[in-house]
């Protein structure tokens, strides 16, 4: 490069240099921003520098945290084991709408920043990671239960069949040896498995069930919301807020409510007795 291109670049305008490292993903671009910088005698380049050096430290940061979180899978892999799943379910609370559980495959490496248990990662993160989840995985299954099923058998029986259901759905296009489960133990499996106390915390692949179940949950109630636009479904996701509360008393039940948890069979109680004063 002759010495006058090298001064030009060099002095590309900080506008466009921020763009650049607005833009920037890999520790190769991190690194070639932070020596350009470092031949550059403005102000404005120095602060541009440190916020570069910050975010290759935070990159390497967050790899390490993942290792971590891949660190079982890791291990068990090691051993022979191919094909583990890490499993988790959502929606156990709500007064409405299904439950649903996700099971995840992850490839050997992952470079999914920000993954986490689905309730500690903030919503526009959670439908990325979601999408990038069902890019890189080697397979990905979804269970649901239906408000139906969970009135006759109970939450946490269906929460366990919602896990059933996903492993059996990953099963059919997806090669699996083991199951990683956040808390429970999936019945009807015929696998080893693993139960993780607080999992969708500490392992990357039940992370990535949790979020995977989540964002496919809060799509269903969205859809739900369309249906039944009295009960605010889209914004609280069925689960029994203060607004929530508030439409359930006003209006009593939708079909989608669940008449064995304790709020809605009393909603429910409320309206029929009002429906026969007036009678």
């Amino acid at each position: 490069m002759s010495t006058d291109r090298a001064a030009q670049r060099r002095v590309r305008p900080l506008s466009v240099l921020r763009e650049v490292l607005r833009d920037a993903r890999s520790d190769a671009e991190f690194e070639a921003l932070i020596e350009e910088f470092a031949g550059d005698p403005r102000a404005g380049a120095r602060t541009l520098e440190t916020r570069a050096r910050g975010r290759l430290e935070s990159g390497n940061r967050e790899r390490e945290r993942l290792s971590g979180l891949l660190a079982l899978r890791d291990e068990l892999e090691r051993r022979g084991v191919r094909g583990i799943a890490g499993v988790d379910e959502v929606g156990v609370g709500p007064l409405a709408g299904p439950v649903v559980a996700g099971a995840v495959v992850l490839p050997k490496t992952i470079e999914l920043y920000g993954l986490d248990d689905s309730k500690r990662v903030r919503p526009a993160l959670r439908h990325t990671l979601a999408r990038d989840i069902r890019e890189v995985a080697i397979g990905v299954g979804i269970g649901e239960v239906s408000v139906e099923e969970i009135d006759q058998i109970g939450i946490y029986q269906a929460a366990l069949e919602a896990m059933r259901r996903a492993v059996a759905s990953l099963a059919r296009t997806t090669e699996v040896e083991h199951l990683l489960v956040d808390a429970r133990t999936v019945p009807g499996v015929s696998l080893p498995q693993t139960s993780i106390i607080k999992g969708d915390q500490k392992d990357a692949s039940i992370a990535a069930a949790s979020i995977v179940a989540k964002v496919h949950r809060d799509a269903l109630m969205e859809r739900l919301a369309r249906r039944y636009p009295a009960y605010g479904f889209e914004r609280h996701m069925g689960y029994g807020t203060a607004v929530h509360m508030a439409a359930l008393e006003r209006y009593g039940p939708c079909p989608v409510h669940r008449r064995s948890f304790a709020p809605v069979e009393a909603a429910e109680r409320r309206e029929s007795m009002h429906s026969s004063a007036h009678a």
